[in-house]
Formats: C-alpha cells, structure tokens, sequence
C-alpha cells in the first residue's frame, strides 16, 4: 500500500510518524471500506504533493494530514466519532509528537464544513480538508464498485461525477 506513493521526500518527512507502534494501530481500523492508516497516507500524500505544487509548507502539511484520523476505534458510534474524533486525533498526536500552530490547525479543522465551528485558517488546512473529502468520496466509491462488481475505472468515474457535483 504504502509503495504506491514512491517520493523519498515524502517519506524522509513523515518515516517518524509512519515507524511509530501507536500510530500503527490505526492499520487495524476499518475506515471508508479500508484501513483507516492507507486512508491517511492518502490524504497526505496528495495533500503534500499539492502544497508543495502551491508553493505553501508541504512538509507540516504532510505530517498534519498524515495524523488527521489518528484515532483508534471501529466507528461504532458513527455519528458521535463524526463530529468528534477531529478533537481526539490532535489529542493523540499532540501527545506523541511536537506538533507546530499550523499542524496542530490541519488536523483540528480538516473536518469543516461538516463542524462549521473549525474554520481553517492557514491555505494548508483547506487542501487537507478538500483531499479528505475528495479522498472520502473515492474510497466510497471503490466500496461501492466492489459491492456491485464494478471495474476500477468505474468507480473513479462515480468518483468525479460526485465531486463535481459538490463544486
């Protein structure tokens, strides 16, 4: 999974988060049809490829979006984790790692709109919010392919329909 996004700078900044045993144990979480850490190396990856194409910190970016779900649990209470595991990942993270006002912004408000409390306020927390949502959609809609038997190429397709459907 993780050999898919082949950058040896990608890596060299997020290695210490990726080689740490807690932050490990979101590979166990089920997240959107797959595991919650291949979820959030996704949405750090693209995330740190489109801020570093911006110009804009990449490297806090990646860190940050790479943590944004770092919570351990099964999605029991969808609902109250919807809403809230926002505030326990930078929990968690803040506990294991030292983590910047801006890092620390990512992962708080990478769930805006849906909390409309968190407002971003650094241009990186909105391209992780966006990636999460864009990520969202797509892993959904590979579930969805693999419900109905679909090819790939059919779920990258429902994919863009609802993206653009929401700009």
């Amino acid at each position: 999974m993780l050999k898919k996004y082949a950058d040896k700078d990608y890596y060299y900044i997020v290695n210490n988060i990726l080689n740490n045993n807690e932050f490990r144990k979101i590979d166990n979480c089920s997240h959107h049809g797959i595991s919650r850490l291949e979820h959030c190396v996704r949405v750090s990856y693209y995330s740190y490829l489109i801020t570093k194409y911006l110009g804009l910190d990449y490297e806090k970016t990646a860190r940050a979006a790479l943590l944004h779900d770092f919570f351990i649990g099964d999605n029991s209470s969808k609902l109250k984790s919807f809403f809230n595991h926002s505030k326990i990942a930078l929990e968690n993270s803040d506990n294991l790692f030292i983590l910047s006002d801006k890092e620390r912004d990512i992962i708080n408000t990478h769930m805006f709109p849906v909390n409309i409390n968190k407002i971003p306020k650094y241009m990186e927390s909105w391209v992780v919010s966006f990636v999460d949502k864009a990520s969202c959609i797509y892993e959904g809609s590979l579930t969805v392919s693999r419900c109905f038997k679909f090819k790939l190429q059919n779920a990258m397709v429902i994919s863009i329909f609802l993206i653009g459907r929401f700009l």
